[in-house]
């Protein structure tokens, strides 16, 4: 045996012992998490399935913007989920002028379900002559023109620095403010601290967990040939105060459209993805008339453009995934929908059941009677996973997972059926979990455990690079999660 070949039989064997302990290369590492299915990220092959984007069902106007202070171009609304209340913090202003006008102010309403809003009475800043009003930003100009507020999940955060957040204008740059409850609110320095941008939308920033930075998503403008679009750049920090220079983000192969508002953040059952529901603006795409919109008594400024929701997600970096075009939220029946800067979603989903998801757009924005309107989906629900009545099946990259038992969120007729499979990293059904193992899956539930023959347990695959093989008929697959 000569001492090179001894060597290549010691690589080899060296190989096999790392592949065989879960280092396969190239195996994506998916632990514990929940997967979601909003991108390709973990897909290989369709085989008569296809990813499917699910529209969220309108559930009614929650929060009109009614006081003298609020009024027709409130907007740039965000919702903070903090223990067992929700909050939204949006920008009040009556009257229409330049971004960062000395009549806007950040407002405050509270909910306990998200359905029910209340305004309180805070007394922190006089307005209009009086002490009795919901703001928590006055006087700070351009502070309250675009106040985007967020929870700092980073651990090593003191309690007074709690609550954060970002604003703005393209004059003064981003700056930085903080409070220990969400309503007392201080800059954290003078200095803007990111000043290479647009600004003038809604910018927005957060801990991202699967990162360890803060990052921020801001306005920024790109020229393609003679045309400009509003964009997205993106910079990150450890601190909050020192950021890097920034990047503008990518959409992969997708046409170019102007993306008004971008409202990234994590989301809560999967923060390692953060979705982007944004506001798609095609300016000058008018639907409205001029006797239409004298008859709306829509402001003159707010009627020759429309714009829609759209669904947008990363995975952290400067790319972001543009799995769906369509739109994610169309809008609603009636004219008033149709005016410019209607339909304007707020920053973030949050979750207000059991199985049960919230999110809330602008609308009827530069008329009376302008609102926050509530749309729901079922948990995990933003897209899925879909088979057809004839059938196929999807088989993932190869990945690692740690975890005892599969937890699938799926949906099937009363004719359709899921199962199940476990492939070794060549493709090869396991022993014991192979597809006539699989237990047929029907039903409609967000948490159903997957078994084989009676078996649920996973844990001797925990570790080990593997793939997974969806067979499905009618049915949908929205998540998957390996629980410990």
């Amino acid at each position: 045996m000569t001492r090179k070949y001894l060597f290549s039989l010691i690589a080899a064997f060296g190989a096999a012992l790392t592949y065989s302990h879960g280092q396969a290369p190239g195996a994506l590492q998916i632990a514990d998490r929940r997967e979601i299915f909003v991108d390709r990220y973990l897909i290989d092959k369709l085989e008569g399935v296809a990813l499917r984007m699910h529209a969220p069902r309108e559930s009614g106007a929650v929060l009109y913007f009614d006081k003298p202070w609020e009024g027709r171009f409130s907007g740039y609304v965000t919702i903070l989920h903090d223990g067992d209340r929700i909050r939204a913090y949006y920008r009040g202003v009556p009257i229409s002028g330049k971004d960062g006008n000395e009549h806007e102010v950040t407002c405050l309403a509270e909910s306990q379900d998200g359905i029910t809003w209340s305004k309180p009475v805070l007394k922190q800043h006089r307005v209009g002559g009086s002490l009795r009003n919901n703001v928590v930003v006055a006087h700070e100009t351009p502070a309250s023109h675009n106040f985007s507020t967020f929870i700092d999940a980073n651990p090593a955060t003191p309690a007074h620095l709690r609550y954060k957040a970002i604003c703005g204008t393209r004059e003064t740059g981003l700056l930085a403010y903080a409070s220990p409850d969400g309503l007392r609110w201080h800059k954290m320095q003078g200095a803007p601290v990111i000043t290479k941008g647009a600004f003038d939308s809604q910018n927005v920033a957060f801990w991202s967990e699967s990162e360890q930075l803060y990052v921020c998503y801001f306005r920024t403008m790109r020229k393609v040939g003679k045309t400009a679009y509003r964009s997205v750049s993106r910079a990150v920090s450890k601190d909050f105060l020192h950021w890097s220079e920034p990047e503008e983000m990518t959409f992969g192969d997708t046409p170019h459209e102007q993306l008004y508002t971008q409202q990234t953040s994590p989301y809560a059952r999967a923060p390692h993805i953060a979705l982007a529901i944004g506001a798609r603006f095609m300016p000058g795409r008018q639907v409205v008339t001029d006797e239409e919109a004298k008859r709306l008594n829509v402001d003159p400024q707010y009627y020759r453009d429309c714009s829609d929701v759209v669904l947008l997600s990363t995975r952290g970096g400067k790319a972001y995934e543009r799995t769906f075009l369509e739109s994610f939220i169309r809008p609603g029946i009636g004219l008033g929908n149709w005016v410019s800067r209607s339909n304007y979603p707020a920053l973030n989903v949050v979750q207000t059941g059991a199985d049960e998801l919230s999110l809330y757009v602008n609308e009827a924005y530069a008329q009376e009677g302008a609102h926050l309107k509530r749309y729901t989906l079922r948990l995990d629900g933003f897209a899925s996973l879909h088979a057809p009545f004839g059938g196929g099946r999807m088989t993932t990259k190869v990945f690692t997972f740690e975890g005892k038992e599969l937890e699938i969120n799926f949906s099937t007729s009363a004719a359709g059926e899921i199962r199940i499979e476990m492939l070794d990293a060549e493709g090869n059904p396991i022993a014991g979990f192979a597809k006539n193992d699989a237990e047929i899956v029907i039903g409609n539930e967000t948490r159903r455990i997957v078994r084989w023959k009676g078996n649920a347990d996973v844990s001797a695959l925990s570790g080990r690079p593997v793939r997974m093989r969806v067979y499905m008929k009618d049915a949908d697959l929205y998540a998957f999660k390996f629980n410990q």
